[in-house]
């Protein structure tokens, strides 16, 4: 296990009897990839909530992070809406344990209303240029013509959220999962 995760995992178990995280940064900063490693060292069973199964389409960034807020951290009965891509319309509902440690990933996650509801944010750092690169090596031509849409959005995010001043953790560098 690399030290980041090491890092974020012993900062969200610090004290915390169901530790929710969310992993906020830029569109290729690593985010997916640290969930993943995340919930692979987790000592035990966390759930674990994308952001890019909840956008409901490509300028759907606000929209998300308000329902997280609304129906993933609050209440009795955590859950989250599913977005069907290919209909382009609202898919079907996922309850949540709420006895489980929670993990949220994705732009968004980490706005000012989310962060009081959760015990640990992290933040990917990573420049825009390499962002890019990395996604859309991921993603290729079916993220091509989205990126400055999206990016949009991601600003305004942070400029709004300023989630970086609100995470506990920062991984300057994002993230890989290489030797990390």
């Amino acid at each position: 296990m690399g030290g980041a995760v090491e890092r974020v995992l012993a900062a969200a178990l610090a004290g915390s009897v169901r530790p929710v995280v969310l992993i906020d940064g830029g569109s290729g900063s690593g985010k997916s990839t640290l969930a993943t490693a995340l919930v692979a060292a987790w000592p035990g069973a966390v759930s674990l909530v994308r952001l890019d199964d909840v956008y409901p389409g490509w300028d759907g960034l606000a929209a998300a992070s308000e329902h997280v807020r609304e129906h993933t951290l609050t209440g009795r009965h955590p859950r989250w809406r599913r977005w069907d891509w290919q209909a382009e319309r609202p898919g079907e509902w996922h309850d949540l344990d709420p006895a489980l440690p929670l993990i949220v990933e994705g732009c968004g996650s980490l706005s000012r209303a989310n962060r009081a509801l959760a015990t640990l944010g992290v933040w990917l750092e990573l420049d825009a240029a390499e962002r890019r690169r990395r996604a859309l090596a991921r993603d290729g031509d079916l993220y091509a013509p989205y990126w400055e849409r999206w990016a949009i959005q991601e600003r305004r995010f942070a400029e709004r959220e300023h989630p970086r001043e609100l995470a506990d953790v920062v991984l300057a560098g994002g993230f890989t999962g290489a030797a990390e």
